[in-house]
Order: C-alpha cells, then sequence, then structure tokens
C-alpha cells in the first residue's frame, strides 16, 4: 500500500477543524499529527510521506476536535511553563494565558531564598507544580475543594515527584471556609490564584461549557465571589512585603483591582493586560513592616 504526504493530511485536518469553528486549526491539526506520529510538531517536516493507517489515525482525532472536544483531553495532557500535566473531563483545563501569572509570580519571588508559595483553587495542579519545577527551593501549596479536580491534582503531584524530587503540598479545602490555613498565617511569600471568575450566564466557547466543570468556571453574578475570598484569605497568609496575583475576566479590569486597593493591607496594586490587550490579571504586595 502506497505511502501518504502528511501536509496533504494536515492540510484536509485543518479545513475540517476551520469549518468546525476551532480557533485555531493549523495549530491543532500539527498537534494531532504529532501524537499520531509519537513526535513533535516541530519534527514533521522531517516526516514527508506516512503510511495509511497514520492517516486513518489522524482522521479519527481530528473528527473528535472538530465537536470541539477540548486538543487537551485528546492528547491526554496540557502544558503550563515547565510541567505537562494530565487532564480530562472534571477538571480545568489549563490555559496559556496563565503563563503571564506564573511568569510575574516567579519575577515577584526571584530574590527569596526558599519562598513559600500557594496556589488556590489548584485544579490539575499545573500551576503548582510549574512553581515546584521552576523554583526546587520553594514550598509549594496547593489548595482545591472539588473532589474530581482533586483526583487530577493527586495524580499529577504524583508523577511530578517519582523521581524523589519535592512534593507539592495539597490541601484539600474550599477558600471560602473561615479559619482556613491558619499554620500559614503570615508565612507566605506568593500567593497566587486563577480562580472561577466567569461572570453566570455568559457565552462561553463549547470547549469550556461542555467539557470544564462548571464550578471551575463560573465565579457567581458579577464573577468575583470566589476572588473576593481569595483577597480576604491572602491579607492572612502573606508576610509582610508578600506578593499576590489574582487571573481574572476580561471585564475586570477596573472591580478586581478596586477590590484590592479597598484593603489597607494591600499597596501595589497592578492590572496586567494578555498578549491580545485585555485585562488578565491583577497583582499587589502585603504592606511592609513599618
Amino acid at each position: 500500500m502506497s505511502r501518504l504526504p502528511l501536509r496533504v493530511a494536515i492540510a484536509e485536518a485543518e479545513r475540517t477543524l476551520a469549518a468546525a469553528g476551532v480557533a485555531s486549526p493549523r495549530v491543532d491539526a500539527e498537534l494531532l499529527a504529532a501524537h499520531v506520529l509519537g513526535s513533535s510538531r516541530s519534527t514533521l517536516l522531517m516526516t514527508p510521506l506516512v503510511d495509511p493507517d497514520v492517516v486513518e489515525a489522524l482522521t479519527v482525532l481530528v473528527k473528535r476536535r472538530a465537536t470541539r472536544e477540548p486538543l487537551q483531553h485528546i492528547l491526554g495532557t496540557a502544558v503550563l511553563g515547565p510541567v505537562e500535566v494530565a487532564v480530562g473531563p472534571g477538571v480545568f483545563t489549563p490555559r496559556p494565558e496563565t503563563e503571564l501569572l506564573l511568569e510575574w509570580g516567579l519575577g515577584a519571588i526571584a530574590d527569596v531564598r526558599r519562598p513559600v508559595v500557594l496556589d488556590l483553587c489548584t485544579g490539575s495542579g499545573a500551576l503548582a507544580l510549574a512553581f515546584a519545577v521552576s523554583r526546587p527551593d520553594a514550598t509549594v501549596h496547593a489548595l482545591e475543594a472539588d473532589p474530581v479536580a482533586v483526583s487530577w491534582t493527586r495524580r499529577n503531584i504524583a508523577a511530578h515527584t517519582d523521581g524523589g524530587g519535592r512534593p507539592v503540598i495539597l490541601h484539600v479545602a474550599d477558600v471560602r471556609w473561615p479559619d482556613l490555613l491558619v499554620e500559614l498565617e503570615a508565612r507566605v511569600d506568593l500567593v497566587v490564584c486563577n480562580p472561577p471568575y466567569v461572570p453566570d450566564g455568559t457565552a462561553v466557547p463549547p470547549e469550556v461549557e461542555r467539557w470544564d466543570p462548571p464550578g471551575a468556571v463560573f465565579g457567581g453574578p458579577d464573577g468575583t465571589e470566589i476572588i473576593q475570598s481569595v483577597v480576604r484569605g491572602a491579607t492572612g497568609w502573606l508576610r509582610h512585603g508578600g506578593a499576590l496575583g489574582i487571573e481574572h475576566d476580561d471585564t475586570h479590569g477596573d472591580s478586581v483591582p478596586a477590590l484590592l486597593r479597598r484593603r489597607r493591607t494591600l499597596a501595589e496594586v497592578t492590572e496586567h493586560r494578555d498578549l491580545t490587550g485585555r485585562p488578565r490579571f491583577v497583582t499587589a504586595r502585603r504592606v511592609p513592616c513599618p
């Protein structure tokens, strides 16, 4: 049986995905092809011809993606910074935008020896693990309440500590609970959170509507229900001079920074935009000791 040009198969996959409304059809087609071949996207040009069974396998995956099943679910993993984590039904899929929060957070603790980091609403654990891998000297705590998400978190923490690395410390709890993590009071150098922040009733892409858990997406009538709890908790957990970073909806460019500015214990409140220029996350510091 004659071999077939891979570029033709990828072009057909791109057309199928574009017709289905996938936002990045070429990238997704290439990533799916690389997955079938067990290679990387950057090496696809080194495989000009493939067997028909490869094209058939790619077609099956493309059909799944055309139903708007998340690419990460089909691949089985999602990447955030230096880590790759397992994802699937029941856990929020990490988004590329959170890389900006990770980059900022690493800068915020760059000069801190053995920092203590707390990642709230950790979901898959991707952000917590990215800090743990990037800063092996850090003690990283992660908090998650949803039992299904917790199962994914535990799986990913185990996968990244099999080699004897320092584990992320998981706390199964809801950030809205009172008297939470009292053992970390005034001890944390960095608090980060990618919480549920989409206002209830907002239209979201099919990948989100059908696959992401609603409790990890929607944050109350105005989207700030969980964020308010994060701000209250962070002011107690942060040491003096410690940093706080919270991802938020692009409609929160004014309202969430205002929440932080109302806290007399927080200063240097700064709004950050994503690569498209939309408001994406806000940062602040715990007021230093006089």
